[in-house]
């Protein structure tokens, strides 16, 4: 079972040997850190970015016409499947008789 775990984990889908294994070292505290990072406060620039834009206020109104338009686009998905399943059942009844 080893040597099949082993030979997957170093071949591909078209049969070539990949690099050698990697070795499984434990991660370092520095490493850990570093990738994390450290809590920095925002900055004055980047909460001006996050604060809201009065000239942007109109350009928010399409939310809710998109939920309509989703709605809608919903219910026609579900009166068309509705449709096409009563037609099969129409055809299906017609058939036997």
């Amino acid at each position: 079972m080893a040597a099949f775990r082993r030979l997957a984990e170093t071949t591909t889908l078209f049969g070539t040997v990949h690099s050698a294994p990697q070795k499984e070292t434990s991660p370092s505290p520095t490493n850990h850190i570093a990738r994390r990072g450290y809590h920095i406060d925002l900055g004055a620039r980047e909460k001006a970015l996050l604060e809201e834009d009065p000239a942007l206020k109109k350009f928010k109104s399409y939310k809710n016409n998109l939920k309509r338009v989703s709605k809608i686009g919903d219910v026609l998905t579900i009166v068309v499947v509705a449709a096409c399943a009563y037609e099969l059942y129409a055809v299906a009844t017609v058939r036997k008789e």
